[in-house]
């Protein structure tokens, strides 16, 4: 089991992160908020997930502890695979899944992208109970030309076509609070709101 990485960052785009570690570089998937945060040529430290599959071994990577408890929370309820449990990070941080499921709100999961309304209201069922003392997860500073920018390159990583991952950015930050338009990863969550579930048929 790996339980953690550090090592030079190699490649940081969309939602893969390389990390070379004693000279190998590993392949984690991480959120777009993360790897944004993340410089090539610098260090990284990622709390990581190994899924083994019979025809495929996957690394996961996070920031912060509370992130990698809600994934594999996440990954508990039927239905939810990795790269949807990453999906809803993505879109949601840890203390913001932790409220939608006290509020019984499962509204707020089906505007992740691959989430239907059965699997939102399974995820609220199962993890009920389970986040208790979960905290929001600290922003990720930007660290490259502009937030809007940054967010668009994240939606492209995603799957979505750069013309509708424009409007949707364009969309958000009209909605946006001074606050959310300087943030990425509140940026990046109101642009993935935008774009809901349907986005998935648009790639």
């Amino acid at each position: 089991m790996i339980a953690t990485v550090r090592g030079t960052v190699l490649v940081a785009a969309g939602t893969t992160v390389v990390v070379e570690v004693g000279g190998v570089g590993l392949s984690v998937q991480v959120t777009p908020p993360h790897a944004l945060s993340l410089r090539v040529g610098g260090e990284a430290f990622l709390r990581t997930a190994l899924i083994v599959r019979e025809d495929d071994l996957s690394l996961y990577g996070f920031a912060e502890v509370e992130e990698l408890a809600v994934f594999d929370l996440l990954r508990g309820v039927t239905g939810v695979g990795p790269k949807s449990a990453m999906g809803v990070l993505a879109a949601m941080a840890p203390g913001e899944i932790a409220q939608a499921v006290a509020r019984e709100d499962d509204a707020a999961f089906r505007k992740v992208s691959g989430i239907g309304p059965k699997t939102a209201k399974l995820i609220v069922i199962s993890l009920a109970g389970k986040l208790l003392g979960i905290a929001a997860t600290r922003a990720f500073a930007p660290i490259t030309t502009t937030v809007s920018e940054d967010v668009t390159v994240a939606l492209v990583g995603l799957g979505w076509p750069e013309r509708i991952a424009i409007q949707a950015v364009e969309d958000a930050a009209a909605a946006a609070t001074d606050s959310e338009r300087a943030a990425v990863p509140a940026l990046l969550r109101l642009a993935l709101a935008h774009l809901g579930p349907q986005g998935a048929s648009t790639r």
